[in-house]
């Protein structure tokens, strides 16, 4: 499909969608830590993921390239994901959901910031200025909200460790080899780096299960294969054909969603800074899509 200038209808409805299949994931990965090790369930998550495209690739004859530059970058890009889910998942093993998102669904902040600099046609306007900012403020105060001392700093470091991961990724798919590749191909090799990575270093994180159940085995299925295989391989292809820095800004949902997913079915107090961040960082990211 034709590179596109702006989102269209049919892109905001792909992405308003996305963003709640992310949301529900942050509130699955909470529950399904209580029966694995969090580095143990993104590198099976990551496995079992790899295993579903992998057989669409062969059912619908996708090519892999391997190419020196495509390895490279995709070894890079794999690096950067396995970094991105140690950091999420370990951070929602030690903090919130609501706390969670607010800081990792800044990574549009990020992402503008570098793409005004390295990506033709994503200049910063004034208007995105003032959402960048405001958005900023929004993590600040995020961050600032100790609740009472029981906040995880840990866990604020490494999901805002896995917003820059994240943001690095958008960025290799876009100024790499791996930009003219399918998003099938960008996938997996996400997917093949961080499942040897992520089950490689699991055993250094503690035992590998916490007394697991059934809901923790059908929120690991859900993880990888709704949304390490399926969403994340529409999120490329998304990628591939809307600016970058819009598509990654529709993200601003995933936080409001997720906060109210975590207050709903987890029933995580959600203190008034903690709304008026949220607040901050989807104005600031609303703004930061307009032109």
């Amino acid at each position: 499909m034709e590179r596109k200038s702006h989102i269209d209808t049919f892109g905001v409805t792909a992405l308003v969608l996305f963003a709640g299949v992310l949301a529900f994931n942050q509130v699955v990965i909470k529950v399904t830590n209580g029966g694995f090790s969090p580095v143990f369930a993104a590198g099976v998550r990551s496995i079992i993921g790899l295993v579903v495209v992998a057989i669409w690739m062969m059912w619908r004859s996708k090519p892999f390239t391997r190419t020196r530059p495509v390895v490279w970058a995709g070894i890079l890009s794999g690096a950067l994901f396995t970094i991105e889910f140690v950091c999420l998942y370990l951070s929602l093993d030690l903090t919130t959901v609501s706390r969670a998102s607010v800081i990792f669904y800044s990574m549009p902040v990020w992402l503008a910031l570098v793409a005004h600099f390295i990506l033709p046609g994503e200049r910063l306007t004034k208007t995105r200025v003032i959402g960048l900012i405001l958005a900023m403020i929004g993590v600040g105060i995020a961050l600032a909200d100790r609740q009472g001392g029981s906040a995880s700093i840990l866990g604020d470091v490494l999901a805002f460790v896995a917003a820059l991961a994240w943001a690095g990724i958008a960025l290799v798919v876009r100024v790499t080899p791996l930009a003219k590749e399918k998003p099938e191909t960008q996938l997996m090799w996400q997917l093949i780096v961080s499942s040897i990575a992520l089950i490689a270093v699991a055993p250094l994180f503690g035992p590998l299960t916490r007394d697991p159940q059934l809901v923790h085995f059908a929120g690991l299925l859900f993880q990888s294969i709704g949304v390490a295989a399926i969403a994340y391989l529409f999120w490329f292809w998304l990628m591939s054909i809307y600016p970058a820095s819009s598509v990654a800004s529709f993200s601003f949902l995933s936080p409001v969603f997720s906060v109210f997913l975590g207050w709903w079915l987890l029933g995580e107090q959600v203190s008034l800074s903690i709304w008026a961040a949220l607040g901050l960082v989807a104005l600031g990211l609303t703004l930061i899509n307009r032109k």
